[in-house]
Formats: structure tokens, C-alpha cells, sequence
């Protein structure tokens, strides 16, 4: 795919072929940054192309997704093997686990439904065969609330994507925002009180947050950078984010430099992580924090030539 996508070509939460150029392939490094020593550590590097780690509620294992299969990697980098999702072979990276840690929920096309690009689908947190949830695609998962009844997610419908809710298990869907432009990301805070998302509404990219019923949007940053997907402390008072340096307008791409910030959900205060690295699409799609939230997983990316 090119770099720059019209909306109506990409949810900017899919796990898109990265925009490689010619001749190049993806190393993949996964971190863990920890904020009390303020510093990263790289646990797995390799020479392909992974996204988006969880993180159990049991804190044994990070999932990340590649080539359309979930794989467990334990937080110190050794292979634990894949989680089995039945029919479902082509996961993105838009995944994860309730706030107890029972189910997992996983965003896929699914060639035999019928229905075009992604849908959304739960499974027992030890894998098997998914159940499909949504009908209409495409869809993609991004948060549960605390007490495990209500899921969200981006969907474009009528040309337009936006955030909606639905009972986790299946039925209609709920339009939370109605805004021109995308709004990607929701995610509940572990209280159940805001859903947290990325808005375009403003003309810039920037975290909103609202009441789980669409009511009351309120903006959360306000600079220049374009920035994704608050995912919510433990301890509901911090989000991680990731920033684009440069102004992405509505697309989330692969292979730009960013930094990872910290945001303060109370006096909106943001403060840098993380130096500017190459990331972007798949290096924090999803919520990552250790479940005592004292760190946070993400990847990073590098270039080589390809090999003959």
C-alpha cells in the first residue's frame, strides 16, 4: 500500500502491509519500558515483522500478532508458542484480553463469512475457535469494560469510521461518535467511567475521552504532534501514547519517526518517554501495561536489504 491512504482505503487501527520500500524487509525489536528507571529494554529483536504485544492479566506472557497468527512470548523473550485460534488465520493487530484475563478478543477478515475486511471475534484466553461477534465489517476491537459486558471498536460505515459499542456477547451495534473523521482507539478506563479514543475532529489528531454512553467528548492534548491510542494505566491515572513527530493527518502509518509520552488524565499534562524512534502502525496498537502497572510493552522497527 502507499504511504499515504484516503480514509475510505484504511482503518487506521488495521494491520496494514508495511509501507516498505523497495529492496527493503522489517527487523522487529520488543521492548519493555519501565517507568521507574525511566529506560527501555529490548527483550526480542528479529528479522521480520511483528506487532502490537499484550499483556496477560497473570503477567506470564506477552501476545503479539504476525502473519495473521497470535503468538506468546514470555516478558523475558523466549517463544512460548502460539495461541490457537481455530479458522481464524488472519488476526491483526488490534487484540486483547478482558480486565479479568478469561477472554480474548481478536479482530480478523474472516474469508468464509462473506463479509469484507475485518471482523471481531472472542475466544477463552488459552485460545480455540473463536466466536464472530460483528456482522458488519470492516471492525476493529479496542477496549472492554471493566465489568466484561460491553466491548468498543472503530467501524467504518457509510464511508465514515467511527466508535462503537457492543454487547460482548453479539448483538446490535451502538454509534458512540458521529463526528466528519476518523475516531479510532476507545478504551475504557479501569473505573468504567470515559472511554478514551483519537479524534481528528479538531483538524489534528489528539486523545478525546467521553462517557461510555458517546455523551460529554472532552479533549485531552492539544500540540502539534498527531497522537493515537491512550492506553490507560492500571491505576487509572496515566495513559501512554504515541506521538507522530510529523503531522500524519488521519492516517496512522508504518515507518515514521515517533516517541512514546505519557499523559496525565487528570491535569492533562503530557511528559516524553521515550526518545524519537521508527515505529508507527503496530508498535502500540493495543493495551500493553504489566498488570501491576509498573511498565508497558511496544516495538520497534528497523530497515535492511533485502536478502537475494
Amino acid at each position: 500500500m502507499k504511504a499515504t491512504l484516503t480514509l475510505a482505503m484504511l482503518c487506521l487501527s488495521l494491520s496494514l502491509f508495511a509501507q516498505i520500500p523497495p529492496g527493503k524487509s522489517v527487523i522487529s525489536s520488543l521492548h519493555i519500558y519501565e517507568l521507574k528507571t525511566k529506560k527501555s529494554v529490548e527483550i526480542l529483536k528479529e528479522h521480520r515483522h511483528f506487532e502490537a504485544p499484550n499483556w496477560s492479566v497473570d503477567g506470564k506472557h506477552l501476545l503479539i500478532n504476525s502473519k495473521g497468527l497470535l503468538e506468546k512470548i514470555s516478558p523475558t523473550g523466549e517463544h512460548l508458542g502460539i495461541l490457537p485460534t481455530g479458522t481464524v488465520q488472519k488476526c491483526n493487530n488490534d487484540h486483547g484480553y478482558s480486565f479479568d484475563g478469561k477472554t480474548l478478543y481478536i479482530s480478523s477478515s474472516d474469508p468464509t463469512s462473506g463479509i469484507n475486511g475485518s471482523l471481531i471475534f472472542k475466544v477463552g484466553s488459552e485460545g480455540g475457535q473463536p466466536i464472530r461477534l460483528t456482522n458488519q465489517g470492516p471492525s476493529y476491537w479496542h477496549g472492554i469494560s471493566p465489568d466484561g459486558k460491553t466491548m468498543v471498536y472503530c467501524a467504518e460505515r457509510d464511508k465514515n469510521y467511527d466508535v462503537y459499542a457492543m454487547d460482548t456477547n453479539g448483538g446490535p451495534e451502538i454509534r458512540l461518535t458521529s463526528e466528519e473523521g476518523l475516531d479510532d482507539g476507545p478504551e475504557y478506563s479501569p473505573d468504567g467511567k470515559y472511554i478514551y479514543f483519537n479524534s481528528y475532529r479538531s483538524g489534528k489528531m489528539q486523545i478525546w475521552r467521553m462517557r461510555p454512553n458517546g455523551s460529554q467528548a472532552e479533549q485531552m492534548t492539544f500540540d502539534d504532534y498527531s497522537t493515537w491510542f491512550a492506553h490507560i494505566r492500571p491505576n487509572g491515572k496515566e495513559a501512554v501514547v504515541i506521538s507522530y513527530i510529523q503531522d500524519q493527518k488521519q492516517n496512522h502509518p508504518f515507518g515514521h519517526q515517533v516517541k512514546l509520552r505519557l499523559l496525565n488524565l487528570k491535569n492533562k499534562k503530557i511528559e516524553d518517554l521515550t526518545e524519537e524512534f521508527y515505529g508507527g502502525q503496530g508498535t502500540i496498537n493495543v493495551p500493553s501495561w504489566s498488570p501491576d502497572g509498573s511498565k508497558f510493552a511496544y516495538v520497534r522497527y528497523e530497515l535492511e536489504d533485502k536478502k537475494p
